[in-house]
């Protein structure tokens, strides 16, 4: 309203809304861009390790200290894996569970199902 107090010509005022159509059409063309972008950076996000859940322990109770330890290395969807490194003065082992859903196929320890539930609060 305030150009037709100011007794702009209507060819000005065509000129504004011309100007106007085109920076409205440029940021939509910016924000499908952004859309999609993000689009596929929630792919890479949905697959990624996003949560860890760290358990350090004694398999031993009666020797030794908490050398031992449990990771779990999980996506936004609970999947992933369970590291486990069992110390031991013979040597260390170190095993690996798939976890799903924060389940596994495997049987798992009360560690692991503890550094499954770190990794998930």
């Amino acid at each position: 309203m305030r150009i037709f107090l100011k007794g702009a010509k209507v060819a000005d005022i065509e000129e504004v809304v011309t100007e106007q159509t085109k920076i409205i059409k440029e940021i939509k063309g910016g924000v499908k861009e952004l859309s999609n972008w993000n689009k596929e950076l929630q792919k890479i996000c949905d697959i990624s390790i996003t949560r860890v859940g760290v358990v350090r322990f004694n398999p031993f109770k009666d020797t030794g200290g908490d050398q031992s330890f449990v990771i779990a290395l999980l996506n936004s969807n609970n999947n992933g894996l369970v590291l486990s490194s069992l110390y031991t003065r013979e040597g260390t082992r170190v095993y690996t569970k798939p976890i799903e859903n924060g389940n596994s196929i495997y049987n798992l320890s009360d560690e692991e199902k503890e550094a499954i539930k770190k990794a998930t609060q």
